[in-house]
């Protein structure tokens, strides 16, 4: 295994070979077959090469996996990180599972299904299996706390073992059916579906027999729409793969029982790599998360040596046979060129994507004669409550998109009553302040000034907007306004109107115009961000404020006594034992919390 380092310290391509020292002197040679982009880079910008030892191929392949993940070097191949996505979780040590979406898949023992590549899928996979096979919905802490059942239960949803009695062996057949589904596992799942149901009838549990014709009708619903491409009963992923210059598209369709269960995409702007290396890194790395299937399609050739080490890897991980393939002809290359074709039509996809973003951006642009195109917009919003818990929120677009890691909020500190133009003034101050460090020079990392700042309201808070510019001398900022105003004066319907500096007169966008939708979209999204946040701020003093009124019961045993008990009517409920339980809490805070309950009772 060998590091190539640049003069500082930053790993720029990690690579295996069985001979080190003739591997790493190809790479200085001045004349050299190796058609890599960045092989001609190597001379002038490598300036340390560490090496490991290891024992096998198999031990290389592993490490190499590893250390890409977390080194991610400049010319590597890298997918992106499984943390990224959403995955499910089901844990069947648990003495009531259910499947629970998660985002860091841990080793504990539980079975995790995905990632799952978007909301949207997610979401339609959890409406399936929360309506036709009633696993719980709840967490632990509501499940062993609650009386009475919830909605859930009456829309027969959940089996409500909360307060009811449930059948464990029939709810663990529940949670099998689900994790075969999850699994892809849904021919076998018909089978099975299919027998309870006679099962059922045969006993006159017809209500139960019922159950089961449902879910069966669902996974039925469910597999019309995936596409047949084999009638083998192996589990295979055929993996294709499009390239236009540095770009590449890689695309592997997962097939359960001959059915195209899942596509997946993968998505390269820089790749300088051979396809065939492209391949074999995006698939070694694919299946060091997930588990391999009996066969891998691949449309291009690896080297020998490099498919028996990765067949033997995902052979002992699986404990079957496991076998990489790269099929000419016959069935298995027909799904290859399937996988391909995806592969292409994806390219084009984001491409003529793309293309479109930077058509609404320039006629925002355009429309507000902006000195730049503006890809980063910020917009930010004040929110108060008839002059009180004033805050405010600070949301990013990047081309066209929200960016989440850009979301800020703000306690307005220094301004109260209302002062809707104070609060601006000091958001806007400590935003742009943020942007530079002491020197005043560098930019702090994720305050970067954007391309365009929108401020929600009319002409006086752009005045705002414009003043805090130009007092801290931020340069190469463009700003507007956006005002809901009436129509005109006739008319009381309300449209949106966009105001620029030195301009009195707003700028007319139509209602419908993309430039329009995109200033609605970053100030609609600050004022949900706004408001949420002060609502939050609300509740809480709302719920701590009535414990903070019993004498002696600071904001500390307030918030022990609310963790522990769930709400301020269970504490005022709680006895005198139960109080005394908390960590924290002493016998005169918990009698003086008894009277306080006594007192609020009368």
């Amino acid at each position: 295994m060998y590091l190539f380092k640049d003069a500082a310290g930053e790993v720029l391509y990690i690579g295996k070979a069985a001979s080190l020292r003739s591997r790493v002197r190809s790479y200085f040679q001045a004349r050299t077959s190796d058609e890599r982009s960045f092989v001609a880079l190597v001379d002038r910008t490598v300036t340390d090469v560490e090496t490991i030892v290891t024992g096998s191929e198999k031990e290389a392949t592993i490490l190499e996996n590893n250390l890409v993940k977390e080194r991610r070097p400049r010319w590597n191949v890298k997918l992106r990180d499984d943390k990224d996505f959403l995955c499910l979780r089901v844990d069947e040590a648990h003495e009531w599972p259910w499947v629970e979406v998660v985002r860091r898949p841990k080793p504990d023992g539980a079975r995790y299904f995905g990632p799952y590549h978007s909301a949207q899928s997610i979401r339609r996979t959890l409406r399936l299996v929360n309506r036709h096979f009633q696993l719980r919905t709840c967490t632990d802490r509501t499940l062993y706390s609650r009386t009475r059942p919830c909605l859930e239960y009456f829309i027969k949803r959940c089996p409500g073992m909360c307060v009811h009695p449930v059948d464990r062996e029939w709810y663990a057949g529940q949670v099998e059916a689900v994790t075969m589904s999850l699994a892809g596992k849904n021919a076998e799942l018909l089978d099975r579906l299919e027998e309870q149901m006679t099962q059922a009838a045969a006993k006159l549990e017809y209500e139960r027999a019922s159950i089961y014709r449902d879910q069966l009708r669902a996974v039925e619903r469910s597999l019309e729409s995936q596409r047949v491409v084999s009638i083998k009963k192996e589990d295979e992923d055929a993996w294709g793969l499009h390239r236009e210059a540095e770009l590449v598209e890689v695309v592997v369709l997962r097939v359960r029982a001959g059915r195209v269960f899942e596509e997946r995409t993968f998505s390269f702007d820089d790749a300088l790599l051979p396809d065939e290396e492209v391949l074999r890194s995006v698939v070694s790395q694919f299946y060091a998360r997930e588990d391999p299937p009996d066969i891998v399609l691949v449309p291009r050739p690896i080297a020998p040596a490099e498919v028996e080490t990765l067949d033997a890897i995902w052979t002992e991980r699986k404990g079957r046979s496991v076998s990489l393939r790269h099929p000419r002809r016959g069935a298995a290359a027909d799904l290859v060129r399937l996988a391909n074709e995806n592969a292409a039509h994806a390219f084009g996809q984001k491409r003529r994507s793309e293309k479109s973003i930077e058509e609404r951006l320039a006629e925002v642009q355009r429309r507000l004669g902006l000195a730049k195109l503006p890809r980063r917009v910020e917009c930010v919003d004040i929110s108060h409550l008839g002059g009180t818990d004033t805050v405010a929120s600070l949301v990013s677009l990047w081309n066209g998109e929200p960016d989440s890691s850009r979301t800020r909020t703000f306690h307005v500190r220094d301004v109260s009553g209302g002062d809707d133009y104070g609060a601006m003034r000091e958001v806007l101050s400590r935003r742009f302040r943020r942007a530079k460090d002491a020197k005043d020079a560098d930019v702090q990392p994720g305050w970067e000034p954007p391309d365009l700042l929108v401020v929600d309201g009319g002409r006086g808070q752009l005045a705002v907007a414009t003043a805090v510019l130009g007092e801290l001398n931020v340069q190469g900022v463009d700003v507007c306004s956006l005002a809901k105003e009436t129509e005109n004066a006739l008319s009381e319907k309300l449209v949106d109107r966009a105001y620029l500096p030195g301009r009195k007169n707003p700028v007319l966008l139509r209602q419908n115009s993309s430039a329009l939708f995109l200033l609605a979209r970053v100030r609609d999204e600050a004022h949900r961000v706004a408001v949420g946040f002060q609502q939050k701020i609300r509740r809480r003093k709302r719920l701590r404020s009535g414990l903070l009124d019993v004498p002696g019961v600071g904001p500390r045993t307030a918030r022990a006594l609310l963790t522990a008990l769930g709400s301020l009517r269970r504490v005022k409920a709680a006895t005198l034992e139960q109080l005394l339980a908390v960590e924290g809490v002493t016998r005169k805070q918990a009698q003086a919390i008894r009277a306080y309950a006594a007192e609020q009772t009368d």
